[in-house]
């Protein structure tokens, strides 16, 4: 999904808690693996945020990293995979924690076992675990970060990006999500669809809505959409009544939040929805989950939900390319026929992750032989579709899902968006 605006302090902790000392990686790219297969153990780790308001997403992603793993029997080809699951949240954040995130990438970095990283779920997350694990070589794979500038130095994003998240030079990172220039341009591209003329942003200042809310921006001058103001909001404010008659006065007939759920996301679209009884109300993938659409879970109600769309590069399950069994197999192991979008993201992660040791052969279990592997992925054939990963770490896939809120209060599968000016 997500995240980017560096602070001084969070590229403190990167620095402070680097880990040079651990050595580096300095593998190249090749075609295919060696001859034979690689035999031995190998280790996995995840970092999601398990607590707060994206646990149901993040809880989902991991469900499907263990569904993966134990349809493959704990292996990859010989080598026998052992995954561990970290927290990059704390209790007292309720999201994820700068701290946590650095102790979680130092913990995979110090493991000389050690040979992929699924996460961050937050963009703002990697911008702080993946110097980390770059300096030790240790190839990264995110299910859910979207802001461009871990990856590219395209419009909308910060000076010195991407190239200071990697100090060794060489790239460790790659995502199985489209980034946030595609988002930002679905997302647009539905506005104009369903009518809108004046459309209010508000952004919760993180890497992630700071990054695509410019890039809405962008997008929306592009394609001809008024947006009438960008305004970055303080998360933990008690309301955004103020907030919502400024928007009124602007003559506002639709709204977006672009942030993730935790940051005040259900507050405003309360008090935006109140003072604008008729806007269309909109969301990016960082609110388009149960604990955002759900009012069981305290998400927005029930009466906003009906005026509440939003998109994940999450497609119709039934529709992948063995989505049907991964569907089926998931409600055998977890007796939940309709889970999370994010879940698949989890399984196709591990599937990536375990394809790779053992397409990698004999150098399947060291650091060096998997991120050489990982960076030829072309062509794969996946639950998620065909994709490859270019050299910047980017997934070939570009179609975004829309969403509606369901009778049972979660994001439903509505469309495919083919948005426009998405290049």
């Amino acid at each position: 999904m997500f995240h980017i605006r560096m602070t001084a302090g969070s590229l403190a902790v990167v620095l402070a808690l680097g880990v040079a000392a651990c050595g580096s990686s300095n593998g190249s790219s090749t075609s295919s693996g060696g001859g034979g297969s690689a035999s031995g153990t190998a280790d996995v780790y995840s970092s999601l945020p398990l607590q707060g308001a994206s646990k149901d997403q993040t809880n989902a992603m991991v469900q499907g990293m263990k569904l993966a793993l134990e349809q493959a029997h704990n292996k990859a080809g010989n080598v026998t995979v052992k995954y561990t699951s970290l927290d990059d949240s704390t209790a007292q954040a309720g999201t994820w924690d700068p701290q946590q995130t650095a102790s979680n990438a130092r913990k995979a970095a110090q493991d000389k076992k050690a040979v992929a990283y699924m996460g961050e779920f937050n963009s703002g997350a990697s911008a702080i675990s993946i110097p980390v694990l770059n300096q030790v070589g240790i190839a990264q794979i995110s299910p859910a970060n979207t802001y461009p500038g871990l990856t590219t130095s395209e419009p909308g994003t910060q000076k010195g990006e991407p190239q200071k998240y990697y100090p060794t030079g060489k790239r460790t990172y790659a995502r199985i999500v489209p980034r946030d220039t595609i988002q930002a341009a679905a997302l647009i591209t539905q506005m104009k669809s369903d009518g809108c003329t004046k459309v209010a942003v508000a952004n919760d200042k993180e890497t992630y809505g700071a990054g695509l809310a410019s890039l809405l921006l962008l997008k929306a001058k592009a394609l001809g959409l008024n947006i009438v103001s960008n305004t970055p909001i303080q998360k933990d404010a008690p309301n955004f009544r103020s907030y919502a008659q400024k928007i009124k006065g602007e003559g506002a007939d639709c709204f977006i939040f672009s942030g993730v759920t935790a940051n005040g996301s259900i507050q405003i679209n309360k008090d935006v929805g109140a003072a604008l009884p008729t806007a269309k109300l909109y969301g990016p993938d960082g609110t388009c989950e149960s604990g955002f659409t759900n009012p069981a879970k305290k998400g927005i109600p029930a009466a906003l939900g009906k005026r509440f769309k939003c998109t994940v590069a999450t497609l119709n399950l039934d529709s992948y390319p063995g989505g049907r069994e991964f569907l089926a197999a998931f409600k055998a192991k977890y007796n939940n026929p309709s889970p999370d979008p994010y879940a698949i993201y989890g399984y196709e992660a591990m599937k990536l992750v375990l394809d790779t040791i053992k397409a990698a052969g004999p150098a399947g279990t060291t650091k060096d032989g998997f991120l050489t592997q990982l960076f030829k992925t072309k062509d794969r054939q996946s639950v998620l579709g065909t994709y490859s990963i270019d050299k910047n770490g980017d997934t070939s896939l570009t179609d975004y899902g829309l969403y509606k809120v369901g009778s049972d209060g979660n994001p439903t599968y509505e469309a495919t968006i083919k948005a426009q000016g998405s290049a």
